[in-house]
């Protein structure tokens, strides 16, 4: 076998299609446009969710509720969870550095601590928010709760 000698397999490399080059091609005339309508003009663009001028459908389908540019999205941690997470690793600090180890949150996640669920352990835990139950329930079994 020669570098010279090689090719691709057959039916591996397919010719592209050369439109308006005359009509024995068959794709002469109008080049596979059909006959007049923007369409068949050059620079054609049509524009995003046109429908013929049917209304289209983002205007048809009703609009409600509002997204604020402004909100602040939390990972929520319940105390149950907290309590799973130190016995199965067992520590007795969380905070952002432990919790990205262990592939809980992402760099960027804001963490908030939530109520739910029991907790045994004392915990020193770090996170930017927390309701006061969970802050509560912290305090009572001895631990520390700092908000960031």
């Amino acid at each position: 076998m020669e570098l010279h000698s090689l090719k691709p397999a057959s039916g591996a490399v397919k010719s592209r299609k050369r439109i308006a080059r005359g009509q024995g091609s068959g794709r002469g005339g109008t080049s596979t446009r059909g006959h007049k309508g923007a369409k068949s003009r050059s620079g054609y663009k049509s524009k995003r969710g046109f429908e013929g001028g049917q209304m289209p459908l983002q205007m048809r389908l009703p609009k409600r509720g509002f997204k604020s540019p402004n909100r602040v999205e939390y990972v929520g941690l319940n105390l149950g969870r907290l309590q799973a997470i130190s016995e199965k690793h067992s520590v007795d600090t969380i905070d952002m550095d432990t919790l990205m180890k262990l592939g809980i949150v992402r760099k960027t996640d804001l963490i908030k601590i939530l109520g739910t669920g029991e907790l045994t352990a004392k915990l020193t835990v770090t996170a930017h928010a927390s309701s006061e139950t969970a802050k509560a329930a912290i305090e009572a079994q001895g631990g520390s709760l700092t908000i960031l």
